[in-house]
């Protein structure tokens, strides 16, 4: 018999002591009480495995409710994840799987994930990638990526990638300065930078991502939607091509 059915008359007693009185139900003494609540106490003591077992099931439990809750959100959400005209696009723009990911040009881990994404867009024909700046970390974050979103504005794809990768690969903080020379590097506009940056489209692609993050619930950086999963934190590239193969055919590999 498993450690959960023969706790169920132990959770029975536990639920009788503790539940609030009921007009006419049955009492029990206070000695009564004492000696259901020293069954229940022996047998954990007793059964420790069963309190395991218990915690495995509550953690399921939440992490399903978790996840359903992510992908309501990012079905009511879809178009402006997946389809914003304040997107960065990369990859297969018809692919079969679209690969979000919500960053910070401050954040160590973002540097380390860019490999990733650049790898899966060398060896993914079938990937749409979309690049969302998430400036959560510092001032510096947010002034750079106001500078990105100028970039975005004036060239969305192969200078905006040069771009992206001169800054999040560099050494030292990220600011302004740092992503202005960035941009110059890769050959932008420097003039229609300085003048995009500082407009109203810049502020709303960073808020139109904070809106979109905090109904996902991410609270990091980096952070994924892919299909309908809602990943937080960096997973590795492994993690990520798992994912994608779930959100592609149901599996863990296609």
């Amino acid at each position: 018999m498993s450690p959960l059915r023969l706790l169920s008359p132990a959770l029975f007693a536990l639920a009788i002591v503790t539940a609030p009185p009921v007009a006419s139900a049955q009492t029990f003494s206070e000695g009564q009480r004492d000696a259901i609540e020293s069954i229940i106490k022996n047998y954990l003591i007793t059964h420790p495995e069963v309190l395991e077992d218990a915690m495995a099931e509550l953690n399921k439990r939440q992490a399903a409710a978790e996840a359903e809750k992510h992908e309501a959100s990012v079905t009511e959400n879809a178009q402006a994840i997946f389809n914003s005209p304040r997107n960065v696009t990369l990859g297969n723009k018809n692919g079969d799987v679209t690969f979000v990911e919500f960053f910070d040009y401050n954040c160590g881990y973002c540097k380390r994930a860019m490999a990733d994404m650049l790898d899966l867009l060398k060896t993914d024909p079938k990937l749409k990638v979309v690049l969302k700046e998430f400036p959560v970390l510092s001032q510096g974050s947010v002034e750079a990526a106001k500078v990105a979103v100028a970039v975005r504005m004036q060239d969305s794809g192969a200078k905006y990638l040069d771009f992206h990768q001169r800054l999040l690969g560099g050494r030292g903080p990220a600011d302004k300065a740092r992503a202005l020379a960035a941009a110059k590097d890769a050959g932008l506009d420097m003039a229609r930078i300085e003048k995009d940056m500082a407009g109203p489209e810049a502020r709303a692609t960073i808020e139109e991502n904070f809106k979109l993050a905090e109904s996902m619930g991410m609270n990091g950086t980096p952070s994924y939607v892919i299909g309908k999963q809602v990943i937080v934190g960096a997973i590795g590239l492994d993690g990520l091509k798992e994912k994608i193969a779930l959100a592609r055919c149901g599996k863990a590999t296609c």
